[in-house]
């Protein structure tokens, strides 16, 4: 009854008081992004490290009252700054998907890290079984990524040949136009052509998983550049029979007339 209660339950309000008590105790892990958003980060955050320092409950509390990944910008730096890099993996390694979700904030919010060094630092996260994790990682990583645009398009790519589809579709998803929950990247709804490399590279994929996050990347950039989208798909269908690509063209254009 509580597993389907919890794939039902789409607002906070609908969550049962005892499954939100299990989760803001780290005892569950999210099954719904209604739960994502239900946690209450301040009572796990002192469950898992009871031994953090008043500056960083003050921080972590105040961090709570912000939007979403505001709130977890902050908490991640929060830790980072209380329990160092061992921290991370700490976070890396807790059954809680929420603390998973600040090793990636906190691996965000390392200084000075070259682009290859925070990435293979996000891979496993950014291949990780739960969902949440997923989204976690990259909207930790976009804010570097699009610093470096043209270094990150090129360490991504050899994303787009990882066996996993989940990384494949991370390569993908972080430097989407205008995202979701996150700031938009003027270059790319400007200039979609310099991520063009990426897209051609997952035009064919076979996961729908994959298929999904390419086709939302070129509907967002149809917003801007309808033009240029247009092109892109007819020359990939000009040149491919593929299942795939058909498919992600047809999404691709859903809102273009």
């Amino acid at each position: 009854m509580k597993n389907e209660v919890r794939k039902g339950a789409t607002r906070a309000v609908d969550i049962p008081r005892d499954i939100l008590r299990a989760l803001s105790l780290g005892e569950l892990q999210c099954a719904t992004l209604a739960e994502c958003l239900a946690v209450d980060q301040a009572v796990l955050a002192r469950t898992i490290f009871p031994a953090l320092t008043a500056p960083a409950l003050n921080a972590i509390d105040a961090a709570c009252q912000l939007g979403v990944l505001k709130r977890m910008t902050h908490i991640g730096l929060a830790m980072l700054e209380d329990l160092g890099t061992e921290g991370i993996a700490q976070c890396q390694r807790h059954r809680a998907d929420m603390a998973r979700g600040w090793a990636c904030f906190m691996i965000g919010a390392q200084p000075y890290l070259d682009v290859d060094v925070r990435l293979a630092a996000i891979y496993p996260l950014a291949d990780d079984a739960h969902f949440g994790v997923r989204e976690w990682a990259w909207m930790a990583m976009r804010p570097h990524l699009v610093q470096e645009l043209p270094t990150a398009i090129a360490q991504l790519m050899l994303w787009t040949k990882d066996p996993s589809e989940r990384v494949r579709r991370f390569a993908c998803e972080v430097l989407r136009p205008r995202g979701v929950w996150c700031t938009h990247i003027s270059a790319l709804k400007h200039s979609p052509e310099q991520a063009l490399p990426l897209l051609s590279a997952l035009r064919s994929d076979p996961s729908v998983y994959v298929q999904d996050s390419v086709a939302n990347w070129l509907n967002d950039a149809a917003k801007d550049q309808p033009a240029w989208v247009r092109g892109i798909c007819d020359q990939w269908l000009e040149n491919s029979q593929a299942a795939a690509t058909r498919r992600i063209c047809q999404r691709a254009l859903r809102n273009l007339k």
